[in-house]
């Protein structure tokens, strides 16, 4: 049995990987689907100051109470930060990172530093408060009617300095086993190129930004892979 940790990106919560968690339990293995402070159903306590450690802290404590070992730690989108940087806290509660379409930077390194200009000025031109509105589903790929009318209504406003906090990063993670799963390979995000500067393993989905919601016995089919 395997035991998997599935974190969520920007704007979502641990319900989003319901159907790829239901098939990883099929199988056999144990999955955890940890929602961030201030997003899904713990929006209540969202606060502009909350930054890319308190999210970090979710993950590394997760695996601290819950006395993780040889997890599969996956992060989608803006949470490859996340993972990775609870990984280089836990490397030895770590089996493999895998990224799905995620976001990296080395040490001292923000989301910003790494986002494409279109990114940032949208960003710019819908922040407010220190919060980014949901996008709408069309954005993240989501585009089947059914997929989006359940996708939408639950995703919640996502602080803005998450994405400008610094990642820290003592050099731990790179002893971890990761790979990168690529969702949008043609698109205009710069994941393929973040996991060949980084040297990871790839496997294709082209599926839409959104996996967990637009394919997920197909994404949870190559996770299996890492069982």
């Amino acid at each position: 049995m395997t035991t998997y940790v599935l974190v969520h990106g920007a704007w979502h919560g641990g319900w989003c990987w319901r159907d790829v968690a239901a098939e990883l339990r099929a199988a056999g293995h144990r999955v955890h689907v940890p929602t961030l402070t201030g997003l899904g159903e713990r929006v209540h306590l969202y606060s502009p100051d909350i930054g890319l450690r308190t999210h970090v802290d979710d993950i590394v404590n997760l695996l601290r109470y819950e006395d993780l070992h040889d997890v599969v730690l996956v992060g989608h989108s803006y949470s490859g930060f996340v993972v990775r940087e609870a990984a280089d806290r836990e490397p030895g509660r770590i089996g493999r990172l895998v990224l799905v379409d995620g976001w990296a930077g080395r040490d001292g390194e923000s989301l910003h530093d790494r986002a494409p200009r279109f990114f940032l000025d949208w960003m710019d031109s819908v922040t407010a408060g220190g919060t980014i509105p949901a996008p709408p589903a069309a954005m993240a790929g989501v585009t089947v009617p059914e997929q989006a009318a359940w996708l939408e209504p639950l995703l919640t406003p996502h602080p803005r300095r998450t994405f400008s906090v610094p990642t820290r990063l003592t050099g731990a993670v790179d002893s971890v086993p990761c790979r990168a799963v690529l969702c949008t390979p043609g698109g205009p995000m710069p994941f393929p190129k973040i996991a060949a500067e980084f040297g990871w393993e790839t496997t294709v989905l082209d599926v839409g930004h959104d996996a967990m919601v637009t394919a997920p016995a197909e994404l949870a089919r190559d996770l299996l892979a890492d069982a």
